[in-house]
């Protein structure tokens, strides 16, 4: 028996890429995963690519634009009329962009997808989870080990180097704009968004962690901004098949059921030096990400 027979996952970005590839190997370990797409059209199709890899995988087709909180809030509540748990959240989507874009809703869109979307689409699951890990975990069998009652999120994020987040201009909006200015404060946000959820749900049976998945080559997510670093990314990087045993293993493995808050490369934890050791940061970044969600 799978590891995760009768567990339900969530998975954005899957469309492709990593997110694709972690979508299938939670499939092949047979939890019903749900494949987040930006349309109905590219979720079905991603449901339809996994399946030819997995046949007789148990897959959910779900429309939603990370960059939009209107459809954010829509697609949780599609999947919250279908499931009253959910036991893994993987984010793992993300754009680089190279102009500035506003989305409709007034938010830099690579702000809104990289750092909004994870913030807010984990918050409005938040009860699922909790639900899942009241409810998930076996006692065991003589050939499979007991798993403890645990949810999980797993949050696709990077090193992030001596990035630092300006509070004061977390959307880009001064300067000249590049995604070299915009986009690596987003991991940085991306690992203090992790830690803080840690924090928050320390005794609720959810644990967060962040994944440095590193290069991973041949995806779409550098196809706006070209390049030598699409370049670099495409000869150097890992397929993504080989990127997603991290985020597969946190979400999978009873090793890591009790691990929350920590940032994982290659099935090691990383440290997060300079502001992604500061409790500081991450409180005022997640008042910042309420504040713009409406949240109180």
């Amino acid at each position: 028996m799978a590891s995760m027979d009768g567990t339900v996952a969530l998975v954005t970005g899957a469309a492709g890429g990593l997110g694709g590839a972690v979508a299938t190997g939670l499939a092949r370990e047979c939890a019903v995963v749900v494949v987040v797409g930006r349309s109905t059209a590219r979720a079905n199709e991603a449901v339809a690519g996994i399946r030819r890899l997995v046949p007789g995988a148990m897959l959910e087709a779900l429309a939603c634009d990370l960059s939009d909180q209107s459809s954010i809030r829509a697609a949780a509540a599609d999947f919250l009329s279908r499931h009253d748990r959910l036991d893994v959240l993987v984010n793992a989507a993300g754009v680089f962009r190279k102009e500035r874009e506003v989305t409709s809703e007034g938010l830099e869109l690579t702000f809104a997808t990289n750092v909004m979307a994870y913030f807010l689409l984990t918050n409005v699951l938040l009860d699922a989870l909790r639900h899942a890990a009241v409810t998930g975990g076996n006692t065991g069998t003589a050939d499979r080990p007991a798993t403890p009652r645990v949810s999980r999120i797993v949050n696709i994020a990077s090193r992030y180097g001596n990035v630092k987040l300006n509070f004061d201009d977390l959307q880009t909006a001064k300067g000249t704009y590049s995604y070299l200015r915009s986009t690596p404060p987003t991991m940085l946000a991306r690992v203090l968004l992790t830690q803080e959820f840690a924090e928050r749900l320390r005794g609720a049976g959810v644990v967060a962690n962040a994944v440095h998945p590193g290069l991973v080559k041949n995806t779409s997510l550098l196809q706006d901004v070209g390049g030598p670093f699409r370049w670099i990314t495409n000869t150097f990087g890992a397929p993504a098949e080989k990127a997603a045993d991290t985020p597969i293993w946190l979400a999978t493995s009873p090793e890591t059921a009790g691990v929350s808050g920590k940032l994982w490369a290659k099935r090691k934890e990383l440290p997060t030096p300079g502001m992604g050791a500061d409790p500081e940061a991450r409180k005022r970044l997640w008042d910042a990400c309420a504040h713009l969600a409406g949240m109180p």
